[in-house]
């Protein structure tokens, strides 16, 4: 121990009071790590303990369903919030026919997340049809605009239980399905480098993007299986049209938009998409995403074209998400006999 990390006249400490208080410091960490697994083991316990309790089905139904109601009055909040910011006279036909194609795209690319899901729950020993668990997560997606940023998982979560699919199975598929997304997440901010350290050039950025992405794919080939793979690459095709989409924007709306770096602004989208998916409380990373866009781009676009791209990408994701939601609810329902 240095000399100055000892208290003053305690220069005779040994070695024994040294072990007592690093024993003591163990004793207190293996306390802790009891009480993490109880608690683990409490919720596992539980989640089980309800698959075998048919009556609760009719009430995961109507949480189900309630969590749906919420989300879809949160998302028409938001669009009014959004309305306010511009008007329909503020930009041309060409630029709202763009609008429109990135609004389709965005919400037809929600099915590359769906099909993530869908590759996660066979993993983990749940065969469904495809109808039902596209129904499934676009009933419950928009949920997460509710205050909190959980509530898309405990949708899911409800109706794959009332389904007769076990608790456990549907929670291992939503903790694997958010750590896949915040790795691939991860994994694309890397293309943000050369603005936050100029050392680095965007040649070296993509080599090590590339690099990066080829080893953590077939770490999760070795470890997790050919299901979890397919999960991961769905998930980073989502996230490859999401910052196409807002890169888009800028050659829509600016004159130059053209000669600026895609690449950053790709980057720059999804690092942000990560920092709000994350952000415990922030709906659907409502003010943290912009937030982190204001700072990667700051200097490389004006900010008032930048603030007007964040309202209007926000507005393309909502809609978007509103119309899977739409095309979803018109899918045929199937019932539990279905769920293999």
């Amino acid at each position: 121990m240095p000399a100055w990390a000892i208290p003053q006249g305690t220069s005779n400490i040994g070695p024994k009071v040294i072990l007592c208080d690093s024993y003591q410091v163990i004793s207190r960490w293996s306390v802790l790590k009891h009480r993490f697994l109880g608690l683990c083991y409490s919720v596992v316990h539980n989640l089980k303990a309800m698959d075998n309790h048919p009556s609760l089905k009719r009430y995961l139904h109507f949480l189900g369903s309630t969590l749906t109601i919420i989300g879809v009055l949160f998302v028409a909040l938001r669009l009014r919030d959004y309305g306010n910011d511009f008007s329909i006279g503020d930009f041309n036909t060409t630029t709202w026919s763009g609008i429109i194609i990135f609004i389709l795209i965005y919400g037809f690319a929600n099915l590359m997340l769906t099909l993530a899901w869908w590759n996660l729950l066979m993993k983990f020993g749940i065969h469904t049809s495809r109808t039902w668990a596209i129904r499934t997560y676009g009933m419950t997606q928009l949920a997460k605009y509710a205050p909190g940023n959980i509530f898309h998982f405990a949708g899911k979560q409800a109706i794959g239980m009332a389904a007769g699919i076990p608790g456990w199975s549907l929670a291992k598929a939503s903790i694997v399905e958010l750590t896949l997304l915040t790795l691939a997440g991860a994994v694309f901010s890397i293309l943000n480098l050369p603005r936050i350290l100029p050392l680095i050039s965007m040649t070296w950025a993509i080599y090590l993007f590339i690099c990066i992405g080829c080893v953590i794919t077939l770490s999760i080939l070795r470890y997790g299986g050919p299901c979890l793979v397919r999960a991961f690459a769905w998930q980073c095709g989502f996230l490859t049209v999401s910052g196409f989409i807002f890169s888009g924007l800028f050659y829509l709306l600016l004159d130059n938009g053209s000669s600026l770096p895609w690449i950053h602004l790709c980057g720059a989208y999804i690092l942000a998409w990560l920092a709000g998916m994350v952000t415990p409380g922030a709906p659907a990373g409502v003010g943290v995403r912009e937030l982190v866009l204001l700072f990667v781009l700051k200097g490389l676009i004006p900010e008032a074209d930048l603030l007007l791209a964040i309202v209007l990408g926000r507005v393309i994701s909502v809609t978007g998400d509103l119309g899977f939601f739409g095309f979803t609810s018109f899918l045929k329902a199937e019932t539990a006999n279905k769920v293999q």
